[in-house]
Order: structure tokens, then sequence, then C-alpha cells
């Protein structure tokens, strides 16, 4: 029986995780489906930034890409993931020092992350560091125990590195996200480096697709209204976005029809952290 779309795209990026390198032939056999359909689906894998595509001879093969973490759950929600941190990279102008945390969207906005002026970058996720490298910019990787599933910094050693710095921004992701209960992690050592980043930063951005409003993360971060700016996809629940908005966040909506939403504000027109931003072109200040 031939499998459908994503969950041939799992399984050509679980092939790749154990063999790092596949032949399309094969695949195509394995999954019964043609080979012009597992070709489209590398295509696709690659132009997301997952894979990376060589050629050995007559035979092509795809190999593991060392500039995002190998992960098969970067595939969900992949195209909402791509707009919602292209649209994040342009909140960010002229920010000295950031600090960024860890998950596959905060991934892609580093992949379209190109600053204008030098920065520091400071994150606890070690593909993050991996795709900022190279940039315009310093880029410091928190240290510390490195979890496998993700390949992110936790413990005291990354603690201690957070305190060590201040940040105009933050931009993180979220295990989970409610008006109700706020920002939420999946576990206590994301929380607690989470909220130290916080704590550290002028300003806090979050990038949560729809998904995430129906997470259930046990790990408190913060309450909704320490968020400055939630960038997320037409598929947030629209009474969860009013309520954020009643509480200041900025909320930015990519993907609606007819292009991106402007971003409406929420009530409360508080500063960050009780100060009043420059304003950006295009945006009002809060």
């Amino acid at each position: 029986m031939a499998v459908i779309g994503v969950d041939r795209r799992h399984r050509i990026l679980q092939r790749v995780a154990a063999e790092q390198t596949i032949h399309i032939a094969e695949l195509a056999q394995d999954l019964q489906v043609s080979e012009m359909t597992i070709r489209r689906d590398i295509a696709r894998l690659e132009r997301d930034g997952f894979l990376r595509r060589s050629y050995g001879g007559a035979s092509a093969h795809i190999t593991k890409s060392l500039e995002l973490a190998f992960n098969a759950r970067a595939l969900v929600n992949a195209p909402s993931k791509r707009l919602i941190g292209m649209r994040a990279t342009e909140l960010v102008p002229g920010a000295a020092t950031m600090f960024l945390g860890i998950g596959t969207t905060v991934e892609q906005f580093a992949l379209f992350f190109t600053p204008a002026t030098p920065v520091t970058i400071v994150t606890g996720s070690l593909p993050v560091a991996s795709l900022l490298a190279s940039r315009s910019g310093r880029v410091v990787v928190l240290g510390g125990a490195v979890a496998q599933d993700d390949l992110s910094c936790s413990g005291p050693i990354a603690a201690s590195s957070v305190r060590r710095y201040r940040a105009e921004v933050a931009v993180l992701g979220a295990g989970g996200l409610s008006s109700r209960h706020g920002l939420t992690e999946l576990d206590d050592e994301t929380a607690e480096i989470h909220r130290l980043i916080i704590e550290q930063s002028d300003r806090l951005i979050v990038l949560a697709d729809g998904s995430k409003f129906d997470a259930d993360g046990r790990a408190t971060v913060a309450p909704a209204d320490a968020i400055d700016v939630l960038v997320t996809d037409a598929r947030a629940p629209a009474a969860e976005i009013a309520a954020l908005r009643a509480a200041g966040v900025a909320v930015e909506v990519v993907g609606q029809p007819g292009g991106r939403a402007a971003g409406q504000r929420g009530g409360s027109h508080r500063g960050p952290r009780g100060r009043v931003p420059p304003q950006q072109d295009g945006q009002e200040g809060r």
C-alpha cells in the first residue's frame, strides 16, 4: 500500500538519519510510489531546508544537512514555520545582542536572519548556532548538558551563561501557548532556561504556529502579558488571538488570504518591560 505524502517525507528523513545516504529507486520501491514522486518529496525537503542533495556518478542520493538539526518533527507545519520565521526576522532591526531559543520555528528564523550590522547571538540551540556561526556577528552557545532529541543546552552551566548577558530582544519558540496559561514548555529544564532569558531581555518575541494552542506544555515559562510580540499563522484560534491582544500582546498573523496580516495591537500600549520601544518601519510602537 502506498504511503501518503507527509508520512513518506517522515520516512525519508528517518532513512537519512539511519543510513546517511539513500537512493531514489530504493525509496520508490519501498514506499510503493514512482521515482518522480520521491524526487518531488526530496525537492520539497531540500526547499524547506531539511536535506541537501548531492550526486555521485549517475545515481542520485541525499545526505543529512549540517545546517539544520535533523529532526522529523521539523516537517510538521513546515510552510507555516517558514513564514513565521521569515516574518520575525523583520521585527528585530538594530538589535546588538539577542537571545534565540530552541525549536524548529526558531531554526527557521535563524535560517532567514541576515543582520545588516554585527550582532551577538546567544543561544542554547546547537542547530541555531550552526546556522548563524558563518554570518556577520558573534555567536555564543550556552553550553551545559545537550539533549539528544533537539540538540539544546540546559542545566546549571547553561543557566550561568544566560546570566552573563543582557539582550535587547529574545526570540523564543513555544511548547504550548494560551491566553490563560501563557507561554509553556514541555520540560522543566527548557522552561528554566527560557525564564532566565526573559529576565535578561528587554523585549520578548514568541514564534508559535497554530498547533501550539492545542499543545499541553506543563512547565510554565511566562504569563501571556509578558509577551511583547507573537508571530503565528492563520490556524491560531480567533478567540485566543483576541484574548492575547486584549492582554497587550502585539500579534502578527502570517499566511492569511491576501498576504501577511497587519500586526494588530492589543489595547495596552506599554513598551517592553515597561519602556516604549522605537518605532519600526511599518509598525506602531506598543
